[in-house]
């Protein structure tokens, strides 16, 4: 059987970028056995072939009312499956699903019945908030940067804006390249629609979520852009680490320094 990709550039691209930041959160230590999924909404890539494609697995349960996903498609990590043999081989540690019309069912359709992560649920109500909002995003990230999970586990931390402010002060870059900051939810069960339900909450202020004592959740336009704010957020992290393990607590960016970021970059 042939592979969903042949004869689609578009989607293939998708795929192998997909492929090339999983390859990257395995390097980073942030993708741990299985740990971390990723789900990118490829409608535009589906033709009249892949619509009418059977299914070889499913119809499943989505778990959420999805009003404005209703026969979308969606590139998704499979669970159990490791980052780093995604990296390898996307499309056996992954699969293109199909969700019904009105959005509650899903099918597997290629190229293998590779089961979806088990945060689909979280990850799908994301799509559905992006769809509704008209924001442009299409890839939604999950994955476990340690020094940020390990902020998390400090009550001081998790208070609005406070882990935003203090990443912000790092370094300019942080203010610059994600300027909406970090949104926070307590911790709910993985995979949870609770988990789902709060993280949307977060999305109306925030392309990236801390999820605690968990991971962070990132949604944007493409892959890259979801893993390059991940990563620089982690960055701050490092460095306010780095500057704890030497003994001292850093300065940080002034208000004024942060402000003038700010109006540089017209953020």
């Amino acid at each position: 059987m042939k592979s969903v990709l042949e004869g689609r550039p578009g989607l293939r691209r998708i795929v192998e970028d997909t492929a090339e930041v999983a390859g990257f959160l395995w390097q980073r230590g942030w993708a741990e056995r299985n740990g971390g999924n990723i789900t990118v909404n490829v409608t535009e890539y589906a033709d009249e072939e892949m619509r009418m494609a059977p299914a070889i697995a499913g119809p499943f349960d989505t778990g959420v009312d999805l009003p404005h996903l209703g026969g979308a498609f969606f590139y998704c990590k499979g669970t159990g499956r490791r980052m780093r043999d995604l990296a390898r081989n996307p499309m056996a540690n992954g699969a293109v699903i199909r969700l019904s019309e009105d959005g509650r069912r899903y099918e597997i359709i290629a190229d293998e019945p590779v089961v979806p992560t088990s945060e689909l649920p979280s990850h799908l109500s994301m799509h559905e908030f992006m769809i509704a909002s008209g924001n442009g995003y299409r890839a939604v990230l999950h994955t476990h940067p340690t020094d940020l999970v390990a902020m998390s586990h400090n009550p001081a931390f998790l208070g609005k804006d406070v882990l935003t402010e203090l990443l912000w002060s790092m370094i300019p870059e942080t203010r610059a390249f994600c300027p909406k900051g970090l949104g926070v939810v307590p911790y709910c069960l993985p995979g949870s629609v609770e988990l789902a339900e709060r993280t949307v909450e977060q999305l109306g202020g925030y392309d990236v979520v801390l999820w605690e004592k968990h991971g962070v959740c990132a949604v944007a336009e493409d892959i890259f852009e979801a893993f390059d704010m991940v990563d620089t957020l982690a960055k701050s992290a490092e460095i306010y680490r780095s500057a704890r393990s030497m003994g001292f607590v850093p300065d940080g960016m002034s208000r004024e320094q942060m402000d003038e970021i700010k109006r540089a970059f017209n953020l």
